[in-house]
């Protein structure tokens, strides 16, 4: 279970895509890139309650700088089939940032 627990990536998905959830359960995800573990980690799966487009999101967080955290909520739309597409996109997403 994340660390933050499941009402704060609730008002994270609220905060970022303005519906309320319904947690449904947790999936362990590796991804794995060439050859190298890029992440590791439990994704939470969330029902989205009335969004237009989505039925579910996977939302997750992590430490960032000092006390901080990081979170992260993708909708189930293409490309993203699932929690472990999730998690590719934000590793992707942070990728061309840099």
């Amino acid at each position: 279970m994340d660390t933050v627990g499941i009402p704060a990536l609730q008002d994270a998905i609220r905060h970022m895509h303005g519906v309320e959830s319904r947690w449904l359960y947790s999936v362990a995800v590796n991804e794995v890139f060439e050859g190298a573990q890029v992440w590791k980690g439990e994704v939470q799966i969330f029902e989205l309650l009335e969004h237009p487009t989505a039925k579910l999101c996977y939302a997750w967080s992590e430490a960032s700088t000092g006390n901080n955290r990081r979170f992260f909520a993708a909708l189930h739309v293409p490309p993203i089939n699932g929690a472990a597409g999730a998690v590719r996109a934000s590793i992707v997403a942070d990728a061309r940032k840099a």
